[in-house]
């Protein structure tokens, strides 16, 4: 297990928020980085943000957290700030960007009053009858989605209002999204992560993206890690909630999985995908603080991956290798802003600088 002295994440956590300053000074501050190059480093940006603009705003505050400067805490809170345009929009993404461009900040008012808003708007947007926050219309496309992607933060923000509303549009992704009680020998690892509604046939399986894509697993342990930190969640979701993490937990922990996954299961010589090792590394972190036999192994496990990201795939403080969209070839080698933060959360936790209890 990684102690809070070890100088390998020190020396990493550093090189990354390096990174951070490098990036808040070459890019327009008035824009969001998404992906930048393997080679150059040069950022793809949006100017909204898209659904990654919270991770922005959430490395941002890690930083200023970190130097405690006026300058760096302005910056964050301006950040979080050009977020606001995203509390009405009609997507399920706004936990990805609302609660963490807002989770990490102290001190800041106005950024409490952002993640206050956009509890209530989603609250507000949540279908009762169909038992979840749709994916909804914001990026094109059909509305009437379950998509895994639409569940962290989003239960969370969902948590601080309606933990019953925040259980409703979990449970229905694990009844959907998850091999059903039939099929235990199937991998989580191949879980369908994502679906769409129509009245007259009911909820249908998507072909894209298709089963094994390597963040689905991820996003889905990493919010249902949130909901355990959250008894009035747990308490309305059936069963054992903790047993199911432990299951999808299994995915990664389990003998000759590997430390990072291939971005499509179907593809194990493609790209791999170190943005959701990230993301996993930090779900499993988050059960680690959860009483049970298993927590040793889980913190041992997630800085197992974090090292050997630092080791393999992290150079001039930035997380490589990262799979934007490896079926429409975008962005397969990578690095992405999630990527970074998520590995940057990793460390901030096993540094000592984070509570994952709380994020």
């Amino acid at each position: 297990m990684t102690t809070r002295t070890d100088p390998w994440a020190e020396r990493a956590f550093a090189r990354l928020l390096a990174r951070v300053a490098a990036t808040a000074s070459d890019i327009d501050a008035e824009r969001f980085p998404l992906y930048a190059d393997p080679h150059t480093g040069e950022w793809t940006t949006t100017g909204r943000g898209s659904w990654a603009g919270g991770f922005w705003a959430g490395l941002l505050w890690l930083r200023a957290r970190h130097t405690g400067t006026a300058a760096d805490k302005s910056a964050a809170s301006a950040c979080t700030a050009r977020l606001t345009g995203w509390v009405d929009a009609d997507t399920s993404t706004r936990g990805l960007i609302l609660w963490y461009g807002t989770a990490l900040a102290f001190e800041d008012p106005g950024a409490e009053q952002l993640r206050s808003r956009a509890a209530g708007a989603c609250l507000s947007a949540v279908d009762e009858e169909l038992g979840l926050l749709p994916w909804g219309s914001a990026f094109g496309g059909p509305r009437l989605l379950a998509r895994v992607d639409g569940l962290p933060g989003t239960v969370t923000l969902l948590a601080t209002v309606g933990p019953a509303a925040a259980a409703s549009h979990l449970q229905r992704h694990l009844s959907l999204c998850l091999p059903g009680p039939g099929t235990e020998a199937r991998p989580a690892r191949d879980l369908v992560p994502a679906w769409s509604y129509k009245a007259e046939t009911g909820w249908r399986e998507c072909a894209e993206p298709a089963p094994g894509w390597s963040r689905g697993p991820a996003w889905l342990l990493l919010a249902l890690a949130d909901a355990l930190h959250r008894p009035a969640v747990t308490a309305c979701l059936p069963g054992h909630p903790q047993t199911l993490a432990e299951r999808l937990a299994d995915t990664w922990t389990g003998p000759g999985t590997p430390l990072i996954p291939p971005a499509e299961a179907a593809r194990p010589d493609g790209p791999p995908d170190t943005s959701a090792a990230a993301v996993t590394a930090v779900a499993l972190l988050k059960l680690s603080l959860l009483p049970g036999p298993r927590a040793a192994a889980y913190a041992h496990r997630a800085a197992q991956i974090l090292k050997h990201l630092v080791d393999h795939h992290f150079s001039g403080g930035r997380l490589l290798n990262g799979c934007y969209d490896a079926h429409k070839g975008v962005a397969t080698h990578h690095e992405l802003v999630w990527g970074d933060f998520f590995l940057a959360l990793g460390l901030a936790a096993l540094t000592g600088r984070a509570d994952l209890r709380t994020v």
